[in-house]
């Protein structure tokens, strides 16, 4: 009898799964692609796809801001923030971040999605309570996920439901959180009555405003200036500066022991190398800009205003517009049209957005003229028109309900 073992059954490779998983994403019009862009794209003569609200991005002025930070500091920042990654020109873009907004104090992360991780991680854990909508940008979903603590997900811009969150569960701390302005419907959520009810139960009111900073509020500084809570003790803030500020980055705003404490425990920013001086550097130049000319947050929401109009979509709170079309296939034929006749806006679909929703997702920019709106509304005609009778705040669950 031989006694040598028989061969094991042939297993099969580890990562055929994701055939499968591609092969069902395809199927249901949600393959993604890269697709890396030139210089200058002869295709694309409009881009309302960019989130370069203000149109900062290639000023001459930013540009030149961060050369000179390029040539002073160098390419890197060379370390973490707590080792040499912090210099006097991030020094200097925290103070001015925060004079602008109202807060007392600023810490710059490398990117808007550390800062969120970084602020809710290092302010909440087990046995802390997290309120959430549940149309929050992805990177607030995943830093409640990694808090560990317990994650109430309330209807979008309940404020019923947030109060319930808070008076009908036990917890050590409370954070109630949101997206000031919601990055794919363009809605603002209604910080002064959240404020009021966090306030009541003993919670801190945490406002991303990474699509609010430079568009809504006086002069640009924010929704939580708008409803005049920056400042305030029991408010935290986080921003983008590659947004409105046109280059890379982020950064929490708030009380000045906020910041001792992030400095303290925020992995994000204690683990993370610090942003590279360049990026610093237009941010500033940037942000200058933004308080030499208040009107830009005025400009920038105006061509919103236009651009809405003429998609049947809903008066927008700031720069973004949301034109839902239904289904997903729709928007993404209706995308490609738009960018055969020169304009690139952005695709939306779940599960960015909830099922049944999906969109094109235009941002307005302070720069457009009147031959870009005009360029515009030829490029929907050819696309079939605007919104599909749903509103851009319709639907129900969203990017916090599938993924906290």
């Amino acid at each position: 009898m031989d006694q040598r073992a028989s061969a094991p059954p042939a297993l099969p490779a580890p990562l055929t799964w994701l055939d499968a998983n591609a092969r069902a994403r395809r199927e249901a019009g949600l393959r993604r692609s890269v697709r890396p862009r030139p210089a200058v794209d002869s295709q694309v003569r409009l881009d309302l796809a960019g989130n370069d609200y203000l149109g900062l991005s290639r000023h001459p002025a930013v540009i030149e801001a961060g050369v000179a930070a390029l040539r002073t500091w160098g390419a890197g920042s060379t370390g973490s923030r707590l080792v040499t990654g912090s210099t006097e020109l991030h020094a200097e873009l925290e103070d001015a971040l925060a004079a602008h907004t109202g807060f007392a104090a600023g810490l710059v992360f490398a990117s808007g999605y550390a800062a969120n991780l970084g602020v809710v991680t290092a302010l909440v854990r087990a046995g802390d309570l997290v309120v959430s909508d549940e149309r929050n940008h992805a990177s607030i979903v995943d830093a409640c996920r990694l808090s560990r603590a317990e994650v109430a997900i309330v209807p979008h811009l309940d404020l019923a439901a947030v109060d319930e969150a808070l008076a009908y569960r036990s917890y050590r701390r409370a954070l109630v959180v949101t997206d000031s302005v919601f990055s794919a419907d363009g809605d603002l959520a209604p910080l002064a009555g959240l404020h009021a009810v966090a306030r009541r139960h003993g919670a801190v009111l945490l406002v991303d405003e990474a699509h609010a900073l430079g568009v809504v509020g006086p002069g640009g500084r924010g929704a939580a200036a708008a409803a005049g809570l920056a400042g305030e003790p029991d408010v935290i803030a986080t921003v983008t500066l590659s947004k409105s500020l046109g280059s890379q980055g982020g950064a929490v705003l708030g009380p000045v022991e906020v910041r001792d404490h992030l400095i303290d425990t925020a992995r994000t920013f204690i683990f993370d190398t610090g942003l590279a001086p360049a990026a610093a550097g237009a941010a500033l130049g940037a942000l200058r800009l933004l308080v030499a000319d208040p009107g830009l947050a005025a400009s920038s929401r105006a061509r919103a205003r236009e651009l809405a109009l003429l998609a049947g979509a809903p008066e927008p709170a700031a720069a973004v517009v949301s034109v839902v079309l239904g289904a997903p296939e729709r928007a993404v034929a209706a995308a490609a049209t738009c960018r055969e006749h020169g304009v690139a806006v952005g695709c939306f679909r779940p599960p960015t957005v909830p099922p049944g929703t999906s969109r094109l997702r235009l941002s307005a920019r302070a720069d457009l003229t009147d031959g870009d709106v005009a360029l515009f509304a030829t490029a929907l005609a050819a696309a079939g028109g605007g919104a599909a009778g749903a509103s851009g705040t319709g639907g129900t669950g969203g990017p916090g309900a599938a993924r906290a």
